[in-house]
């Protein structure tokens, strides 16, 4: 039998089953493209609500019996993903905006970094004008993201709809070749 995600499958019902989470994903990859704002709001909305959640599991594990200082660290851990999911839910926007900022940062630092590592390395290693290329093209995105950070978060919400889309046609045609098994 054939695995689809993580549970074994009869033939017969695999491929309606991939066939439903690519059309699904399609669409959503869709929608992200066509609605790149509204794409990384509800991220960090499904991200609070996760938060909330993952937040009270901690508080729940606090109480369990065990190491006081394992507790004390759930309990603490706990609350911090309360505080952040009601944070994120209050300000969705803000927390795109620091999302954002974050990538940002990180990707000027990488290009700094990489800059740098190609220049102690040049003698000992040939190409390096591909790390420095890397590199540039690094800081560049990530002063481009620091100035507008909206770009930012419409380059995330554009490249998780790319990613959909692709994952969404990878299993349309995993659909048709398993279909294409079960009728042989």
């Amino acid at each position: 039998m054939p695995l689809v995600g993580l549970t074994v499958v009869e033939p017969r019902l695999a491929w309606p089953l991939a066939a439903v989470r690519g059309v699904f994903a399609i669409l959503f990859g869709i929608l992200a493209l066509i609605w790149p704002g509204t794409t990384v709001l509800a991220l960090a909305i499904l991200y609070g609500i996760y938060a909330i959640f993952d937040g009270i599991g901690g508080i729940m594990q606090a109480f369990r019996p065990g190491d006081a200082a394992h507790r004390a660290a759930y309990g603490v851990l706990g609350a911090f993903g309360i505080i952040a999911g009601v944070l994120v839910l209050i300000w969705p926007g803000i927390t795109v905006l620091v999302l954002a900022l974050l990538v940002g940062f990180w990707a000027i630092f990488t290009g700094i970094v990489e800059i740098v590592a190609a220049i102690r390395l040049r003698k000992q290693i040939e190409g390096e004008a591909f790390l420095i290329a890397a590199g540039a093209l690094s800081l560049i995105a990530g002063i481009v993201i620091v100035f507008n950070p909206i770009a930012g978060a419409y380059g995330i919400a554009l490249l998780v709809g790319i990613y959909a889309l692709l994952y969404g046609v990878m299993l349309l045609v995993l659909a048709f070749r398993l279909r294409k098994l079960t009728r042989a």
